[in-house]
């Protein structure tokens, strides 16, 4: 079973930095993606960022392109969501979520959430004004 620990979270002032760290276990495969999401009060989960472990693909939603960076460490097993210029729109509850790749993922959507099947549970972000 594909088990998933967001930690990092908390208060920043705007302009500032945050690293999330995503430590995953479990996984039969080397061939995964793990994606970022948020969900802010009273909103839908947002896609921020996957990263594919196979070619090393990154994606970015355009509300974080060129503030955010996601990275893997392989050998920890952990994959990190840099978020610089934090804005106080960038406050959420940030998500790791993974999608296992089987060989037919045609449906394989990298902000979507509803593509991924494993989720963590969660670090809050705020960012104040």
């Amino acid at each position: 079973e594909v088990q998933l620990v967001e930690s990092g979270g908390g208060l920043v002032q705007a302009g500032g930095s945050l690293r999330l760290s995503c430590a995953a276990s479990g996984f039969t495969s080397d061939d995964y993606a793990i994606g970022w999401f948020r969900q802010a009060p009273g909103k839908e989960r947002e896609g921020v960022s996957c990263f594919t472990s196979a070619d090393r693909s990154t994606y970015y939603s355009d509300s974080v392109k060129g503030r955010f960076t996601i990275s893997s460490d392989n050998a920890k097993n952990t994959v990190y969501l840099q978020m610089n210029s934090l804005k106080p729109e960038d406050t959420a509850v940030y998500y790791c979520a993974a999608y296992v790749f089987s060989g037919d993922d045609y449906d394989f959507r990298p902000l979507v959430s509803y593509t991924y099947n494993y989720w963590g549970q969660g670090t809050q972000v705020t960012v104040s004004s």
